[in-house]
């Protein structure tokens, strides 16, 4: 049975991110990331990259083509518009967003007020740090029920060192 995964800030070929992340070099930790993927990821799921999948240049595209499985992005902030046609060379689509089962599939976290109706949002950009729920707190007003205070229901931040080089699906984030 094929699975959706999650999964952002990949950065390809990215020296500083691959010191940061305690690797020799970006080769090491591109390797590394390929065979953690490869040895959660099969060939029928379908993985959403949540942005940033090198540093602004589409040289290390060709790597998307070694990880298993279906591929779609949502764009990063490193994630440049005129790469977009190489990109599609290696994936299904690329969009800015893209709303999924009740959750914001974005790269950068949405603001609380957008997770009021839904259950979530799946992010990454911020890299090993989290939002806690404790900080949410939204008052915005609605014609109908004048003013309607929401606690955030959740953020779930799927930087790839964050979860272990390993895509993850939603049942998994919620645990």
């Amino acid at each position: 049975m094929s699975q959706v995964r999650f999964i952002g800030c990949l950065h390809f070929g990215h020296e500083w991110m691959a010191k940061h992340r305690g690797f020799q070099d970006s080769y090491y930790h591109d390797e590394h990331l390929i065979d953690y993927w490869n040895r959660t990821v099969h060939k029928k799921d379908l993985t959403y990259i949540l942005g940033d999948i090198t540093m602004e240049k589409p040289d290390f595209y060709y790597k998307l083509t070694m990880l298993n499985g279906r591929k779609k992005v949502i764009l990063g902030n490193h994630d440049k518009g005129k790469h977009i046609p190489e990109l599609l060379k290696y994936v299904e689509t690329v969009e800015g967003m893209e709303h999924y089962k009740g959750y914001w599939l974005t790269h950068c976290p949405v603001h609380p007020q957008e997770l009021t109706f839904v259950h979530g949002n799946i992010h990454a950009h911020i890299h090993e740090m989290s939002i806690p729920e404790s900080n949410i707190h939204v008052k915005y007003w609605d014609a109908e029920r004048d003013i309607i205070s929401a606690s955030g229901k959740g953020y779930y931040n799927v930087d790839a060192k964050l979860i272990d080089f390993k895509p993850k699906t939603i049942e998994e984030l919620i645990q």
